[in-house]
């Protein structure tokens, strides 16, 4: 459904232009944001590579299973249906160091192996479990104590103080973590509700 959105909006720019004279306009603009794109690219691969490593090395060295023990309380509390000693912790654990880091990308794939292992509990395999449901809030509400990928962002585009982002990204992520967990808690209790009616 994206990629018709992204073709349609696409198509309509290029009518658009193409109507109003304006084609030479968005040729050149094509080219220069593209230009740009590269450039921004190119300056976040060092970044990217010094955090995915310093993750590499903390998931060998067993720093992530010694955070994820001393994560493991409020672990608990958020993910209940979960054994304490279940693979899909540690990988939430990962995931969300990564988010904490702002390292967006490195954390993907860490999420998709955190759900992977949360399906492997789900006994109903067509329905999202409540800590799938918890996983997905907290990857939404985008836990971060460090935007790593902004500031780099901000670098590469010439800010003269890229680290002034730090302390309204960490108030944006405790609101927006906790309305995520709150949420996700209240639809849990009407759904538990409903499933004892039933």
């Amino acid at each position: 459904m994206l990629n018709y959105i992204w073709l349609g909006l696409m198509v309509v720019s290029v009518l658009t232009a193409a109507i109003t004279g304006k084609m030479a306009a968005v040729t050149q603009a094509a080219v220069d944001y593209g230009k740009t794109a590269v450039d921004i690219s190119l300056g976040l691969i060092g970044v990217m590579a010094l955090w995915l490593g310093i993750m590499r090395i903390g998931e060998k060295s067993g720093l992530v299973t010694l955070i994820s023990k001393g994560l493991h309380p409020v672990m608990k509390k958020l993910f209940p249906g979960i054994p304490g000693d279940h693979p899909a912790l540690g990988a939430i654990v990962m995931n969300l160091s990564a988010n904490m880091l702002g390292l967006n990308n490195a954390a993907t794939p860490l999420g998709l192996k955190a759900m992977e292992e949360l399906q492997s509990l789900n006994s109903i395999k067509e329905r999202a479990t409540n800590a799938m449901v918890m996983f997905l809030a907290l990857n939404t509400s985008s836990v971060q104590l460090i935007p790593a990928t902004v500031i780099a962002i901000l670098v590469a585009s010439g800010a003269t103080s890229p680290t002034d982002i730090i302390i309204t990204a960490f108030l944006a992520t405790i609101v927006s973590t906790v309305s995520a967990i709150v949420a996700v808690k209240i639809i849990e209790l009407f759904q538990t509700k409903k499933e004892t009616v039933q």
